[in-house]
């Protein structure tokens, strides 16, 4: 699912419970050029209404490559040991989460974003464009 402008992807992940349990999970990567350093994550577990994070995006390409990020959000890769999975470790108050999401996914989904918005340019849209698109939207 995706527009000219807006970038969404579908992936089924595992929420890791344990070493050896694990339940999946619903998640949607989305990616909007008028917020061009972000990438929001919304997880669905067992309701409608999604629990979202967000996250840099070059946080999240960082992760495809190693690990990336502190405090909140760490994400990594184990894909250097053959396993096709990154992982997303989320914390707050509430508590934390560890999420397993095929490295697959997440690089087709970044891959897109980049023809929409490549990185090292989002400094250098065109925001009056931008602005133009949003409000014949409406």
């Amino acid at each position: 699912m995706e527009s000219s402008r807006t970038v969404v992807r579908a992936v089924t992940a595992q929420l890791v419970v344990s070493r050896t349990c694990s339940q999946p999970l619903c998640m949607r990567l989305r990616y909007e050029p008028a917020d061009p350093y972000v990438v929001r994550a919304a997880f669905f577990v067992h309701s409608d209404e999604p629990v979202e994070w967000v996250l840099g995006r070059d946080l999240l390409a960082d992760g495809l490559n190693g690990c990336a990020g502190h405090g909140d959000v760490r994400i990594w890769s184990a894909a250097n040991r053959g396993d096709p999975a990154m992982y997303i470790a989320l914390g707050s108050r509430a508590g934390t989460a560890l999420v397993e999401v095929p490295v697959h996914d997440v690089k087709t989904f970044l891959e897109r974003t980049e023809t929409v918005v490549p990185r090292g340019t989002e400094a250098g849209i065109d925001w009056d464009a931008e602005l133009a698109y949003l409000l014949s939207q409406s």
